[in-house]
């Protein structure tokens, strides 16, 4: 590709795995988005929870400064508190939502024009239909709060059988229900990351044509799939990692598939270029200058071997 990526797509660092230190919410969280924010490689930042509020407005004050876009996620949110929107107990449903909606309010102080969240542990075949009408309505009800305060809600699909076994799931599950929240929220959207795309048994251009009309977010990193080996799972190693299922030429065909299904153009309106996300972190004996440096080197390779788009 001859033309510079900033023609096609905003590029954005998921901090809280980049710097797995702060996902909890406390560390070097301003030091960490200091450094990106100095880093024009990357237009966008993705964060989450800041307990401090005083560190939340100094956060703030830099993205804007620094002219970043920012993205909220809840996933670490989510996962560490085994919180569940499609539970059939309407009671644990109401626990996910009520916890999740101070952090909405935290996204909006930030900035943040959209909160990422993912569903809840699938619960088998047998209750399947029905957790994915309580995730449909806890998405609305979520959706609905979260408009107040001028912020979006994704959904991110994740694997369903592997590592965080999720609801959703599958593109064509996660399509169809999209649709149908989209009716009622219509600033609702799908995230859909590359690094998951192999725990699902998904391949880039079928799963991407599925979701095209719903796709506000894409991820590009990297997994294990293999038992036994390091990172097994969804720990979203490196690119490259011995035993992982994504280096240079499955970053080429995803971005290509992007490109084909029309999440990736040229020249798209001002404010309005889609995300890219990077998620990575590092692994045991890595550092997270080096995963940095692994990103960056990986992109420009894949980007300069892709095919111009008609």
């Amino acid at each position: 590709m001859d033309k510079h990526w900033d023609s096609y797509c905003t590029l954005s660092l998921v901090r809280f795995l980049a710097f797995p230190e702060c996902g909890s919410g406390d560390g070097p969280i301003f030091e960490t988005i200091a450094q990106i924010a100095a880093d024009d490689f990357f237009s966008a930042v993705e964060i989450t929870r800041i307990n401090d509020p005083h560190v939340r407005e100094q956060c703030a004050r830099l993205i804007e400064q620094s002219h970043m876009q920012v993205a909220f996620g809840a996933q670490p949110i989510i996962l560490g508190g085994k919180l569940n929107l499609n539970s059939l107990d309407g009671q644990v449903r109401e626990q996910a939502l009520e916890t999740l909606k101070p952090y909405v309010v935290q996204a909006a102080e930030i900035g943040a024009g959209r909160f990422v969240v993912l569903s809840g542990a699938d619960p088998g075949q047998a209750d399947r239909a029905a957790a994915r009408e309580v995730l449909m309505t806890s998405l609305c009800d979520l959706g609905a709060f979260a408009q107040r305060y001028g912020v979006a809600i994704t959904l991110e699909t994740f694997d369903r059988a592997i590592d965080k076994k999720a609801l959703i799931g599958p593109a064509d599950e996660a399509a169809a229900l999209a649709a149908i929240v989209k009716a009622d929220l219509p600033d609702f959207g799908l995230l859909y990351d590359m690094g998951h795309m192999p725990l699902l048994d998904e391949s880039p251009l079928p799963a991407l044509t599925t979701l095209k009309d719903y796709l506000v977010h894409a991820h590009v990193g990297n997994c294990v799939k293999v038992p036994g080996r390091a990172a097994y799972g969804d720990l979203h190693p490196r690119f490259g990692f011995p035993g992982g299922e994504s280096d240079v030429p499955q970053l080429v065909e995803f971005l290509q598939a992007l490109f084909e299904v029309g999440y990736l153009r040229e020249n798209p309106p001002v404010g309005k270029r889609p995300w890219v996300g990077f998620e990575m972190r590092p692994q045991t004996g890595e550092s997270s200058a080096a995963i940095l440096a692994n990103i960056k080197r990986t992109w420009r390779e894949a980007w300069a071997s892709l095919q111009c788009p008609a």
